[in-house]
C-alpha cells in the first residue's frame, strides 16, 4: 500500500513537471506567434509593438487550452523517466509498491489539471480571445493568417429596400462586429445600387454603423465618409448563430448557445462538440498519462529511452490527429458530438489500461 509520503511526492513532481513543460511551450509560442504576428500586421498604421506584445499575451490562454493534451504526454514522461533513471521507481516496487499504486497520484493531478483548465483557463481563454478578435477589427487591410477562404463571413440581409449581401475580413464580439468590411446594397430588382468599403461594422439595434467608409454610388464615383448607418433585419442572435467561432464562448454558455441554436431552426453541433470536447479534457488528459506510462515504466539501461519517448510521442499524437478527425465529423453533424468527444478519450483509456495490465499483471 502506497503511502502518503510517497503519495504526494508522486503528486507534486507530476505537478511540478506539468508547470515546467506549459511554461517552456509557452514562451516558444509567444515568440513565435508575435513574430508571425508583426510580420503580418506589422505595416498597417494602427499596429504599435506594445499591441502586438499585449495581443499575443492574450493570445496564450487559448493556446494553452490547445496544448494540454501534450503538455500532461510530455509531462507524465518526463516524470516517469526521470523516476526510473534514479532507481526510485525500482525501489517503490520492491517495497511491495504496484504500478497502479505510484500512477494513482500522477493521474490524480492530470486530471486536476484538466478540471482546472476546463473550469477556470477556458472562460478567462474565451474572453481573451474575444477582446484579441475586436481589436484585431481595427487594423484596416488585416486578415487572419488562413487559406481557407470559406472562413470569410458572409450575411445577407433583406430589408424595404431590398437586399444587403455583407462580407468581412475579420470578425469579433461572436460576430457583432465586423472589420474590413464590404456592403452590397442591391434593390428589388436585383440591380447593385451602392457599395460601402468601412474599416469596421458593428450591428446595433435595427442597424449597422460603420465607421471609416468608402461609398461607391450606382454611377461608380466614390465618397469617403467618417461613418455611415445601414438599415438591418438582422438581431445579433442571428448573427451569433452564423459567425461565432465556438471556441470564443465559455464552457458555461455553450449548452445554451447549442439550444437557442436549435430553437432557430439552426445547427448547434459546433457548440455542442466544443462543449463535450472540454468535458472530456480531464479524462483525455488522463489517457495521455496512461501512454506515457506504456511506454516509461520497465526500467531501461542508458541509451534505450529515446526509442520509448519516441514511442510515446507516436501514441499520443495518433490519438490527438483520431481526435481531430472525430471533432470534424461531430462539428458538420456526421456523428454525434457526445460520441465523437467522449468515443476516442474512453478507447484510449481503455487501450492504455489493457496495455499495463498485460504488462504489470500478466
Amino acid at each position: 500500500m502506497i503511502g502518503q509520503t510517497l503519495f504526494w511526492y508522486f503528486f507534486r513532481r507530476q505537478l511540478a513537471m506539468i508547470f515546467m513543460v506549459v511554461g517552456g511551450i509557452l514562451i516558444v509560442a509567444y515568440l513565435v506567434d508575435f513574430t508571425e504576428f508583426a510580420r503580418r500586421a506589422g505595416a498597417w498604421p494602427e499596429y504599435t509593438l506594445a499591441r502586438g506584445i499585449y495581443l499575443s499575451a492574450m493570445r496564450m490562454p487559448m493556446i494553452t487550452m490547445l496544448i494540454w493534451p501534450f503538455v500532461v504526454l510530455f509531462a507524465a514522461m518526463g516524470v516517469l523517466i526521470s523516476l526510473n533513471r534514479r532507481n526510485e521507481l525500482v525501489i517503490a516496487r520492491s517495497s511491495g509498491v504496484s504500478a497502479w499504486q505510484f500512477l494513482a497520484p500522477i493521474c490524480l493531478a492530470s486530471l486536476l489539471v484538466g478540471i482546472g483548465a476546463v473550469t477556470l483557463i477556458n472562460p478567462i481563454a474565451t474572453r481573451a480571445l474575444s477582446a484579441v478578435e475586436e481589436l484585431e477589427t481595427t487594423f484596416r487591410g488585416y486578415t487572419p493568417n488562413t487559406s481557407d477562404a470559406l472562413t470569410i463571413p458572409w450575411l445577407r440581409q433583406r430589408t424595404d429596400n431590398g437586399v444587403t449581401v455583407i462580407g468581412a475580413g475579420t470578425s469579433a464580439r461572436r460576430g457583432v462586429v465586423l472589420g474590413d468590411v464590404v456592403f452590397l446594397q442591391f434593390d428589388n430588382d436585383g440591380n447593385l445600387i451602392e457599395r460601402y468599403d468601412a474599416r469596421n461594422a458593428t450591428l446595433g439595434d435595427g442597424e449597422w454603423l460603420l465607421q471609416d467608409v468608402t461609398l461607391t454610388d450606382s454611377e461608380r464615383e466614390k465618397h469617403t465618409m467618417p461613418t455611415a448607418r445601414i438599415p438591418s433585419s438582422l438581431t445579433a442572435q442571428d448573427v451569433e448563430q452564423r459567425l461565432a467561432d465556438a471556441q470564443t464562448i465559455s464552457v458555461y454558455e455553450l449548452p445554451e448557445k447549442a439550444r437557442l441554436a436549435e430553437t432557430l431552426g439552426l445547427s448547434g453541433d459546433r457548440f455542442l462538440m466544443q462543449f463535450h470536447s472540454l468535458v472530456a479534457l480531464p479524462a483525455l488528459l488522463v489517457a495521455m498519462t496512461l501512454i506515457a506510462a506504456t511506454v516509461t515504466l520497465r526500467f531501461v539501461r542508458s541509451g534505450q529511452s529515446g526509442t520509448m519517448i519516441l514511442g510515446g510521442i507516436l501514441a499520443g499524437f495518433l490519438l490527438y490527429v483520431t481526435l481531430v478527425v472525430v471533432t470534424a465529423f461531430g462539428n458538420v453533424g456526421f456523428v454525434p458530438p457526445f460520441f465523437a468527444a467522449w468515443v476516442p478519450v474512453v478507447v484510449a483509456l481503455f487501450v492504455g489500461v489493457t496495455f499495463l495490465l498485460y504488462k504489470e499483471d500478466g
